[in-house]
C-alpha cells in the first residue's frame, strides 16, 4: 500500500480495515471448535509473518538492516503488547459472547485518549472526546444486550450476577486485550513516523509470533494435529483480519493520531454483529441496534473533526 496520503484512499482504507477485522471473531469461533485459543493466536501471527517475509526481505531488506536499536526495542515491546492482546482476547471468546468480547476489547480508545497526550503529545479536541463517549455508550448497550431482555420493561437479572464466573473471566480477558492494544497503538504511532509500513508490520508481527509461541509452549499446547478445516480458518484469520485489517490500521497510523485510529476500531463490533446476522442468522436485537447507532455516530463525529484538521 502506498505511503502517500490521499483524500480518497484514506477513507477507503479505513472502511476496508473495519470490514476485515470484523471477520476475526467468526473465524476464531469456527477454529475454536477444534484448536485451543493460544494455538490459534500463535498460528495467526506466525502465518501472517511468513506470508510477509518474502516481500519484506526482498523489497525492504536495506531498511530492516538499518533499523536502530531503539526502533528494534520499541518493535519488541509493540510485538509483546500485540501478542498479549491476541492471547487474552481470543481466549475471552471461549468464555463470553462475541458481542461482549468485541465491545470490551474495543474500549482501547478510552485508554489511548488518556495516555496519548502524555506519551505522544497529541492534543484532544472536545468533539473527539464526545465522539469517543458516544461510541463507548454504544458499546455499553451492545454489552448489555447479552444480559438484558426487552419485554414489557427491561429485564437485566443477570447483569450483576457474580456467580457467573465464566462470563466474568471472559470479560476480564477482553479488558486485558483492550489495555494491551493501547500500548500497541501508542508505540505504533511513534514507530510509523520513521519506519515504512511493510518493515514495521513484519517486525511487529514476527515479535508477536515469537511471544505467542512462547506462551503456547509454556501452556504445553501443540500447533499440530488439527483438521484441515481448522487450519483453513486460521489461515483466513491471518490473511483477512491480520494482514489486510490490522496492517491497514498500521498504515493509517502514519497520517492519523493514535486516538483517532483507536476510535475507528470501535467499528469492529458493528461489523462483527452484522456478519453474524448475515452468516449465522443471529438477529442483533434492540440493544445492539441502539448501540450500533451510538458507535457509528461517535465514529462519524470524530471523523469530521479529523478531516477538518
Amino acid at each position: 500500500m502506498s505511503e502517500k496520503r490521499s483524500p480518497i484512499i484514506l477513507p477507503l482504507a479505513i472502511a476496508i480495515a473495519i470490514v476485515a477485522v470484523s471477520t476475526a471473531s467468526l473465524f476464531i469461533r469456527f477454529a475454536q471448535q477444534d484448536a485451543p485459543s493460544l494455538v490459534i493466536a500463535a498460528l495467526r501471527l506466525t502465518i501472517a509473518s511468513l506470508l510477509l517475509a518474502p516481500i519484506a526481505i526482498y523489497r525492504d531488506k536495506d531498511e530492516l538492516l538499518s533499523l536502530r536499536k531503539n526502533e528494534l526495542l520499541l518493535g519488541l515491546f509493540a510485538g509483546f503488547f500485540l501478542a498479549l492482546h491476541f492471547a487474552s482476547w481470543i481466549t475471552s471468546l471461549e468464555y463470553t459472547s462475541v458481542a461482549s468480547s468485541v465491545v470490551l476489547v474495543s474500549t482501547g480508545p478510552l485508554w489511548v485518549a488518556l495516555l496519548a497526550p502524555i506519551f505522544l503529545k497529541e492534543s484532544l479536541s472536545k468533539k473527539i472526546l464526545w465522539g469517543m463517549l458516544l461510541a463507548l455508550i454504544g458499546g455499553i448497550f451492545i454489552a448489555l444486550s447479552d444480559s438484558c431482555v426487552w419485554k414489557s420493561n427491561i429485564d437485566c437479572e443477570t447483569v450483576f450476577n457474580l456467580q457467573n464466573s465464566k462470563s466474568m473471566i471472559g470479560n476480564l480477558l477482553s479488558l486485558t486485550g483492550a489495555f494491551a492494544i493501547t500500548g500497541y497503538l501508542l508505540i505504533g504511532r511513534r514507530l510509523r513516523i520513521t519506519i515504512s509500513l511493510l518493515p514495521y508490520i513484519f517486525l511487529v508481527y514476527s515479535m508477536a509470533a515469537f511471544f505467542l509461541i512462547f506462551f503456547m509452549i509454556i501452556a504445553k499446547q501443540s500447533p499440530f494435529g488439527y483438521s484441515l478445516t481448522t487450519y483453513g480458518w486460521i489461515f483466513l484469520l491471518a490473511l483477512i483480519p491480520q494482514i489486510i485489517g490490522h496492517s491497514t490500521y498500521n498504515w493509517t497510523l502514519r497520517f492519523l493520531p493514535a486516538t483517532f485510529v483507536a476510535i475507528l476500531t470501535l467499528g469492529e463490533p458493528i461489523g462483527s454483529i452484522s456478519l453474524a446476522y448475515i452468516i449465522l442468522h443471529e438477529s442483533p436485537g434492540i440493544f445492539k441496534t441502539i448501540g450500533g447507532i451510538f458507535i457509528l455516530s461517535g465514529i462519524y463525529l470524530a471523523s469530521r473533526v479529523q478531516n477538518k484538521s
